[in-house]
């Protein structure tokens, strides 16, 4: 090689660089927002599926009791009434609810279940008849 072509190699690896201590903490901070996007996406989601298994429980829950009135062949009487219901080791609080309709042959039953906490997680509606 000679002396000529040994400068340019030089002066080529001397412009050949890796990366510099800014451009890898830049590289890191994206890296630590994306990890941390993830991670708040990922307790969404189970938060979400935590939701949904509370309202179809809910659902079971009014369905039971709303069954439960049509099936004693008795017009139910208007007010309000509490029940219990337990599902899934989970021991839910109810609301039983029963209004006049226009047609005093019809009464309407609202069903509220809610949390243990005390919060709505459903209302299932439905109309009875008299006869």
């Amino acid at each position: 090689m000679s002396r000529a072509e040994f400068r340019a190699h030089c002066s080529a690896s001397r412009n050949v660089r890796g990366m510099t201590l800014i451009e890898v903490l830049v590289a890191l901070a994206i890296v630590a927002v994306t990890l941390g996007a993830g991670l708040k996406a990922a307790g969404a989601l189970t938060d979400n599926a935590q939701r949904l298994t509370d309202v179809t429980v809910a659902e079971w829950c009014a369905d039971n009791q709303l069954t439960a009135f049509k099936l004693m062949r008795q017009f139910p009487g208007i007010g309000d009434s509490e029940f219990y219901c337990e599902q899934l080791g989970v021991v839910y609080q109810g609301k039983m609810v029963i209004r006049p309709t226009p047609n005093p042959n019809f009464r309407r039953a609202d069903a509220v279940v809610f949390t243990p906490s005390g919060q709505t997680i459903l209302t299932l509606s439905t109309v009875l008849s008299r006869y």
